[in-house]
């Protein structure tokens, strides 16, 4: 026998062994049982190790699958504002991996662009983004030199 036969016959012995140890057997079933699971066994050790991934076709051309209001899912072609929440909870995707997976480039959005800048308007006009670029000077802080 040769090591692999060896071995498959090592893995039939244990999984018919756990499988009679928990269930109710009969003599003239176990040839059955034995036969079947090493027919399993080989046929695991001849099928293909890996099958050929079928090239995916978007769902949209790349071009077509960003517009001002909305992108469109190359998976699914839905549209959305944001693609990066639709990416996680439908398809268990990062942003990165989209892109890898549709060959885009690093900067492809992941949001519209008309919403990005609606978002960007609306924060500027809330004034966020604003203390790093001016400082309040130190006597309107309130920090104002002790005499010495």
């Amino acid at each position: 026998m040769s090591e692999n036969n060896l071995e498959v016959a090592e893995l039939v012995a244990r999984i018919a062994s756990a499988f009679v140890a928990h269930n109710s057997v009969t003599q003239a079933d176990l040839p059955a049982l034995i036969a079947s699971t090493h027919a399993a066994l080989i046929g695991l050790s001849q099928a293909p190790a890996s099958t050929p991934e079928e090239k995916a076709a978007p769902a949209v051309s790349i071009r077509k699958s960003i517009t001002p209001e909305f992108l469109i899912c190359l998976e699914d072609g839905k549209k959305f504002k944001s693609l990066k929440r639709h990416l996680r909870t439908a398809f268990d995707m990062t942003p990165d991996q989209y892109r890898a997976k549709w060959n885009l480039s690093p900067d492809y959005p992941m949001v519209a662009p008309a919403y990005a800048e609606a978002r960007s308007n609306l924060a500027k006009s809330m004034g966020l983004g604003q203390q790093r670029r001016n400082p309040a000077p130190a006597a309107k802080r309130g920090l104002a030199k002790a005499p010495a």
